[in-house]
């Protein structure tokens, strides 16, 4: 049986034999491409390399999990260390106890920590603690947001915001989600017409991280319901959490809720995830207390929680964290980076606009009101033509740049100048092929 990696093999072959292997030939469905998903041998700070020999400019940066960059020198002694004292025990450890540690020291809700093996793992624990707390079965969560794959998170996940976009989804899962757009009066409306919603989950930044933004105001609005109506308030920081400040969104903008996912940054980039939040509902997985006539009153396990190899990456990336440097940076060069991008879309006369908060980029084509898309609907803000899409994607691979989804990226801690001048130039390449294939211009009928 001959399943070694072979030496100088392409993409093309590595996809053809893994269609015989893989469902779907991928791991993710994200990674799929009609033309064969690309194949990464190596990564290091802002640069990744594939088995092709092609190099770009990662603005994937592990799906928004790098803040530090690729292979950052302390998180890979710290994992090395940890490797020959065992990668996983099935025992508690001091580590984990560190990381925690770290955690609540960043994270203003965090009063208690329970680490899980997922972002996805964290958000449906978060939804388990909340109804088990507020003792009623729905939870309302907004059209477009992204909270991971399991049942309870893909209703309203995907327009048509009122179905679900996955078979075997059972009717039962699917009843306990209400869906509202992120409108603060119809959230209060349906909080009020169906007292079994006990719980509210929203991504913070708006939908898929900040490119369909939440309205000016609405998360301290949405705080205040949630008090005056005695609901859980789930906030998702799986990709603001450690990224809009060492303390996540929160934590900058002052705004707390009472449970919090929380995942990528938190592992320094290996898997994993955690839940944090106010110890009366925390307590509720403590082995030792009694709730219902049950201990714990709220199950969770998972054979590789906070397993040692992930806590030591994760306590090594979270010392960076907490000093506000990588964020300062990163922000910083994805300010530069929309700057310039605008200023191309306007030399070439192409409406639209490049916007996003903290270390996040989001290129829009279209109208828009005084260079924002706040209020634009999600459907035109995501409608953008397949293939207008694709031709950009393809432009800035081209010019050796990688975009992390959609029209979107994320930057990092080594991000360098020449990585943006770099940029600048295949986002310049690419419009100008995008307007000689009639492509751009992008007209309102379009969409």
């Amino acid at each position: 049986m001959n399943d070694a990696p072979r030496p100088g093999e392409t993409s093309e072959a590595l996809y053809a034999r893994a269609r015989d292997v893989l469902a779907g030939g991928i791991s993710h469905e994200g990674r799929y491409a009609e033309a064969g998903p690309k194949y990464i041998a190596r990564a290091a700070g802002s640069r990744k390399w594939d088995v092709d020999g092609n190099e770009y400019v990662d603005y994937a940066m592990g799906s928004a999990s790098l803040l530090l960059g690729h292979a950052h020198p302390d998180v890979i002694a710290a994992i090395s260390e940890q490797v020959p004292l065992g990668t996983f025990y099935a025992d508690c450890h001091a580590r984990e106890v560190e990381w925690g540690e770290a955690v609540q020291r960043l994270i203003p809700c965090a009063e208690q920590v329970r680490f899980t093996g997922t972002g996805t793992e964290a958000t449906m624990l978060a939804v388990r603690l909340a109804r088990a707390h507020s003792g009623r079965p729905k939870v309302l969560r907004f059209e477009g947001h992204y909270h991971g794959w399991h049942d309870y998170a893909l209703m309203g996940s995907k327009s048509p915001f009122e179905t679900v976009p996955s078979l075997g989804v059972p009717p039962g899962a699917q009843a306990s989600v209400v869906v509202v757009p992120p409108d603060i009066d119809r959230v209060d409306e349906a909080l009020g017409a169906d007292p079994e919603i006990g719980s509210v989950i929203c991504e913070v930044s708006g939908a898929n991280y900040g490119c369909v933004p939440l309205p000016e105001g609405f998360l301290g609005k949405l705080r205040g319901i949630a008090t005056r109506r005695e609901v859980v308030l789930i906030f998702d920081e799986v990709i603001t959490g450690f990224r809009w400040s060492p303390g996540g969104f929160q934590a900058r903008d002052g705004i707390v809720p009472d449970l919090t996912s929380l995942a990528k940054i938190l592992t320094g980039g290996l898997p994993g995830g955690a839940v944090a939040g106010r110890e009366p509902i925390m307590r509720l997985l403590d082995p030792a207390v009694t709730s219902s006539g049950l201990r714990p009153g709220v199950v969770h396990k998972g054979t590789f929680n906070a397993s040692p190899l992930v806590a030591a990456a994760g306590v090594a990336a979270l010392r960076h964290v907490a000093t506000g440097d990588p964020q300062r940076h990163a922000d910083a060069m994805a300010s530069r980076l929309r700057r310039g991008m605008r200023g191309i879309l306007e030399t070439h006369q192409v409406p639209g606009t490049v916007y996003g908060d903290s270390s996040t980029f989001h290129i829009h084509f279209g109208e828009c009101r005084d260079g924002s898309v706040v209020g634009i609907p999600a459907a035109s803000i995501r409608g953008a033509p397949k293939a207008l899409v694709e031709g950009l994607r393809a432009g800035m691979r081209s010019g050796g740049v990688d975009l992390m989804s959609y029209m979107c990226g994320v930057t990092s801690w080594a991000h360098g100048d020449d990585d943006i001048e770099l940029t600048l130039t295949a986002f310049e390449d690419s419009v100008r092929q995008l307007i000689d294939d009639g492509l751009l211009p992008l007209q309102v009928d379009d969409v």
